[in-house]
C-alpha cells in the first residue's frame, strides 16, 4: 500500500510549537509534491504548505507564513511541518498529501493530491 503515514501533533499551547512528519514505506517522498493540509470542524480542507520535489521549493498559506516551516529530510524519506508561534486558530485536523505523478511542482489546493496520510489532530489552547 502506498499510504502516507503521519505522527505528531497533540495538545500545544498559544505560541508553542509542534512537528509533524509525513512519511512512507513504499515509494520515494523527494519525488513528489507533498502538501500539509488543515480541517478545523465544519470547513473544508484548506492548503497551508508544500513543498515541490527536486528543489524543494516550499509554498505557503499567507495565515502561516512566518510561522510555519516545511522541509524534506531525504535519508528518512520524511516531510516535516514544523509549527511556531502557535494559535488558537491553528487548531484542527492536520493532513499530509501527494498527487499521484511525481515531478509535479506543488500547489495548496486539495484538488492536485490523490494520497493522504491518516490524519493529526492538533489543538491549540491554554
Amino acid at each position: 500500500q502506498l499510504h502516507l503515514v503521519q505522527s505528531g501533533g497533540g495538545l500545544v499551547q498559544p505560541g508553542g510549537s509542534l512537528r509533524l512528519s509525513c512519511t512512507a514505506s513504499e515509494l520515494r517522498l523527494n519525488y513528489y509534491a507533498i502538501g500539509w493540509f488543515r480541517q478545523a470542524p465544519g470547513k473544508e480542507r484548506e492548503g497551508i504548505s508544500c513543498i515541490s520535489p527536486s528543489n524543494g521549493a516550499p509554498r505557503y498559506a499567507d495565515s502561516v507564513k512566518g510561522r510555519f516551516t516545511i522541509s524534506r529530510d531525504n535519508a528518512k524519506n520524511a516531510v516535516y511541518l514544523d509549527i511556531n508561534s502557535a494559535k488558537p486558530e491553528d487548531t484542527g485536523e492536520y493532513f499530509c498529501g501527494r498527487p499521484v505523478y511525481r515531478g509535479r511542482p506543488c500547489e495548496l489546493g486539495a484538488n492536485g493530491y490523490d494520497y493522504w496520510g491518516q490524519g493529526t489532530q492538533i489543538t491549540v489552547s491554554s
